[in-house]
């Protein structure tokens, strides 16, 4: 018999709006005796059932909620209905031979807290960030394998939230012969992904849309591509005929890994300078030396940890989107983008505004862009939102 969960008085509602998680304010004592990861049953007050999770006690998020139906219980079948409905709209989503790769589960929004999978071609990446989805790896990969038969299967949960839920961080291939580099098709381009130690779990492929973006809006312009990584996004802008693209990144590697997608493309490597050095500074040198792009692509890292951050992390949006407009010729684009979550949509607006201020510069904004669409969001889940892009021209 499960542990029970039992709220405190009017701590109820968001379990009745379906939100997934159930923080350690929230709970009056717990009933029965549980371990980390466990199944326990959430009740309100006054014992009415709201729902089943798991249960984390390291962590201020005290339960994740696996499911609002009193008949669903947590074994194989579950993760294979779960597993099975998300695959259905990825199915939707693409054409194999056009892209074969995408986010299958997208944690919370996809009803699996915890629980991030990549599929890479013939590979699976799995990301397991909270106790409840560590506890049930198993039944994970087995759900995965009966229903992508044949699929490699590799373990990336190396990402600091883990400690969060008391868990150490966690690098492994789950099946045998899983290869560092997998080879894969976006939007028709070819992408060479390092699972083991690439970035997330080898890519961004929640950038899938903005990069397309970034090929229409390419033709005939010089690009400066900064926070460059692997350099795809260089490779959509030469696909759309840009005519010369500079990639700046602190990682050598990267840019080592960005030459080689040109090559796998087919495109010039005379037609794409690499720059290995800190973003913040380059630009700082550009401005000095009043040398201009007619596009600039901003793609920096999470600046925000925690709404403690926010603040700092708002003053180095600023920075650098200052910068960045400073690189813009007259009449160019600027496409920036925030992928922090607590950064809202409205907050990254007025920044990108105010910095354009700064810069003695007009924007217009023409696009607003966001997280592709194999990262969705459930309607009880906004916090699934945190990929935030815009498209603006710059004016003196």
């Amino acid at each position: 018999m499960s542990a029970t969960a039992i709220l405190a008085p009017q701590r109820e509602k968001s379990l009745l709006r379906r939100h997934p998680w159930v923080f350690a304010s929230a709970i009056e004592k717990i009933k029965g005796r549980c371990n980390k990861g466990d199944t326990v049953d959430v009740v309100d007050s006054k014992g009415k059932w709201l729902g089943r999770g798991a249960y984390s006690p390291d962590s201020q998020i005290r339960v994740r909620m696996w499911t609002f139906d009193q008949n669903e219980i947590i074994d194989n079948g579950f993760f294979v209905r779960r597993i099975e409905q998300a695959l259905r709209l990825r199915q939707r989503l693409f054409d194999p031979a056009i892209t074969n790769a995408y986010r299958l589960i997208a944690s919370e929004s996809d009803g699996l807290p915890g629980v991030t999978i990549d599929v890479y071609a013939n590979v699976a990446v799995l990301q397991l960030l909270s106790a409840g989805a560590d506890k049930h790896r198993d039944k994970i990969v087995w759900a995965l394998q009966k229903l992508l038969p044949g699929i490699a299967l590799f373990e990336r949960s190396d990402v600091d939230v883990r400690h969060k839920e008391g868990l150490e961080p966690l690098v492994q291939p789950l099946t045998d012969d899983v290869p560092q580099n997998v080879d894969i098709i976006e939007n028709g381009l070819n992408i060479r992904v390092d699972i083991a130690t690439g970035h997330k779990t080898g890519f961004y492929l929640d950038q899938r849309d903005s990069r397309f973006a970034a090929m229409r809006y390419a033709k005939g312009a010089s690009v400066l591509n900064c926070f460059s990584y692997t350099g795809t996004f260089a490779c959509y802008a030469l696909k759309g005929g840009a005519t010369h693209v500079t990639n700046v990144d602190v990682s050598q590697p990267a840019l080592d890994r960005a030459k080689e997608h040109l090559q796998l493309n087919q495109l010039a490597t005379e037609d794409c300078t690499m720059v290995n050095d800190d973003v913040f500074n380059v630009l700082r040198q550009y401005h000095g030396d009043k040398q201009q792009f007619d596009m600039v692509i901003l793609d920096p890292p999470k600046f925000v940890d925690s709404k403690a951050s926010l603040n700092r992390a708002a003053r180095g949006y600023k920075d650098i989107n200052m910068y960045g407009i400073h690189a813009v010729k007259s009449g160019g684009l600027l496409l920036t983008f925030s992928c922090s979550g607590l950064m809202s949509a409205d907050l990254f607006q007025k920044i990108v505004a105010d910095a354009a201020l700064d810069a003695g510069k007009n924007i217009k904004i023409i696009e607003r862009l966001s997280q592709a669409a194999d990262h969705p969001v459930s309607g009880a889940f906004p916090e699934g939102y945190y990929l935030k892009g815009l498209v603006c021209e710059v004016t003196d």
